[in-house]
């Protein structure tokens, strides 16, 4: 019994032996090795920005954050730029998408730039070539080089943007840096960093809506009518109806919106609605014919959800609101401005575009005045017709109230000169369709009589 089972044990013994010898070949004849684990490179720290080198070079501060991969800089050199102003678009990279239709990852790429640049010392604009080239849309093609206080070495934005994930490739491999921006590129996908980490952005709103600026909505408005959108914004004056604004960085335009809340506003948003508070808004964007206007209505929020990207919400509160001066009465009433919206070129009226939004004008003459007197909720709202420059404009108050508590009467106006602060809305005369531009004014204070 011993010798049969030393000899079952020697016979499995040359069996384990046999296994091993024929992995081990398999390996040697091309079988796959074990990896070794990857480890980071910090490509932007490796990069170093050559002052001696044939490219240009030029020292800047930012002017205008825009979005991931687009800055504007301001800049002493008038080679570069003549007025001072460099719109920069970066080499190598391209983000996503956060001015217009906003796309996932978009204000988180945004946000990195802007933390990078906004904690610089120092900023280096440098070109590609020995000349300082441009795009079509005549943004100079640039690397961006910033240094914190107290650092001795420039970091390289452009390639930081690949490392860190926030970016994806845009000839890349075509220029100074490229095969390092490959290498980072690389390396990200590897890490599965941001854009390349297959997962959702917790901030952008999937299937719930499509996530715009006000600009956006306002440029491209056929694009939105019946959809539900997501924006964010202040508001200028609350109530039932809002007027929210937006600030453009790129075009340093205001652009705004009224929001609809009707009689019985979602509940628990009870909080949001104030003037100066800043919100997040989801709802849906109609024509609404009795107002003759374009609105977002239908406002949404979930209270079991409140930090759903696709929900409303409040996102701060008591922030200082500031009425952008109209200096060119002329300009903003008959003026125009063209945008490319697409493949196409649109161009609107500068008193349309800012519809919605909060204005001062200073010396308007009043030359007449009609108080509504129809037996309606209005009675006692005035609207005055103005004259500044040649230029005739209607500023419509509510029912105003004095110390007293007096309904103000349209003869404190009559024939004097003012300063007045409001909302740029719409009216539309009777008999016409055609819709009219006017200074909405709520109170007594927004205006000043000389």
């Amino acid at each position: 019994m011993k010798v049969r089972t030393s000899y079952k044990l020697l016979s499995l013994l040359l069996a384990l032996l046999m296994l091993v010898s024929c992995l081990a070949a398999c390996d040697k004849d091309g079988g796959e090795e074990p990896q070794a684990p990857h480890v980071h490179v910090d490509y932007v720290g490796t990069t170093k920005l050559d002052m001696t080198s044939e490219s240009k070079k030029v020292e800047a501060t930012v002017k205008s954050y825009i979005d991931g991969d687009t800055t504007h800089f301001y800049v002493d050199d008038t080679d570069i730029a003549p007025m001072g102003v460099v719109k920069a678009r970066y080499l190598a990279v391209d983000t996503p998408e956060s001015t217009g239709r906003i796309e996932e990852w978009g204000k988180a790429a945004a946000a990195f730039t802007k933390s990078k640049l906004k904690g610089a010392a120092e900023i280096i604009l440098e070109s590609d070539t020995a000349q300082w080239n441009m795009d079509n849309n005549d943004r100079h093609l640039l690397w961006i080089w910033y240094k914190n206080a107290g650092e001795a070495e420039y970091r390289n934005l452009n390639i930081e943007l690949l490392q860190s994930g926030y970016a994806v490739a845009s000839n890349s491999g075509q220029n100074r840096y490229g095969k390092t921006c490959l290498a980072a590129l690389a390396q990200a996908k590897v890490e599965k960093l941001y854009v390349h980490s297959g997962e959702k952005d917790p901030n952008y709103p999937y299937g719930a809506a499509t996530e715009v600026t006000l600009k956006e909505l306002r440029v491209n408005r056929d694009a939105y009518v019946g959809k539900k959108v997501v924006f964010e914004g202040l508001i200028m004056q609350g109530g039932t109806t809002l007027y929210i604004e937006q600030y453009d960085e790129e075009d340093g335009r205001s652009y705004g919106v009224q929001v609809y809340l009707g009689y019985t506003p979602p509940a628990g948003t009870g909080a949001f609605w104030y003037t100066g508070n800043r919100v997040r808004i989801v709802g849906s964007f109609q024509y609404a014919e009795v107002v003759n206007a374009y609105q977002v209505s239908g406002v949404e929020y979930n209270p079991m959800k409140p930090n759903d990207p696709g929900n409303s919400k409040l996102l701060e509160k008591n922030q200082a609101t500031t009425a952008e001066e109209i200096t060119d009465l002329a300009d903003f009433v008959n003026g125009t401005t063209t945008f490319t919206v697409g493949e196409e070129q649109k161009t609107f009226k500068n008193s349309e575009l800012a519809l919605y939004t909060k204005r001062s004008i200073k010396g308007l003459t009043v030359k007449s005045a009609h108080t509504t007197a129809n037996g309606g909720d209005n009675d006692g709202a005035i609207s005055l017709t103005c004259e500044k420059d040649g230029v005739t404009f209607t500023v419509r108050t509510t029912i105003l109230k004095d110390e007293n508590n007096e309904i103000v009467t349209q003869d404190r106006f009559l024939g004097h000169t003012i300063d007045v602060e409001g909302i740029i809305d719409s009216y539309t005369p009777e008999n016409s369709t055609n819709l009219q531009i006017q200074l909405k004014v709520v109170s007594l204070k927004a205006i000043t009589i000389h």
